[in-house]
């Protein structure tokens, strides 16, 4: 077999489905359409999935164009073993309901945390102070 160097060794996964893991943490499930040098992928027929435990929903977005700079996997699905998941898919809106409340139950737990360590006089820095990179 041939290898071909950077992104173009991807032209074969054309038409094939991925799941893509971005830099902000989203999974996106889709057939790759198109790929350039820098890694810029288009998918087609793409849903969002959002995991929250052991459930997991999807949330349709048609065409996406993802900037190669934010992709962090790129994955081949195989379509055999894809419906062989442990996980139970329920609706796009009882997935967001419970991704709120793991969202709150974090942002609860975070809150108790700095109290403690503010009774201990330490302090943590605000996150939105902290540089991103």
């Amino acid at each position: 077999m041939n290898y071909m160097p950077g992104t173009a060794s991807l032209i074969q996964d054309i038409d094939k489905k991925h799941l893509v893991l971005l830099r902000d943490g989203r999974t996106l499930i889709g057939f790759l359409r198109s790929i350039d040098q820098f890694a810029n992928l288009v998918l087609h027929q793409t849903v969002e999935r959002i995991h929250v435990g052991r459930k997991y929903g999807d949330i349709p977005r048609g065409i996406f164009v993802v900037r190669g700079e934010n992709v962090v996997l790129l994955g081949e699905i195989d379509l055999e073993k894809e419906s062989d998941t442990p996980l139970q898919q329920v609706s796009i809106e009882e997935i967001l309901e419970e991704q709120r409340r793991e969202l709150q139950a974090r942002q609860h737990s975070e809150r108790l945390k700095v109290q403690a360590l503010k009774e201990r006089g330490l302090a943590v820095p605000r996150a939105d102070a902290l540089d991103e990179y």
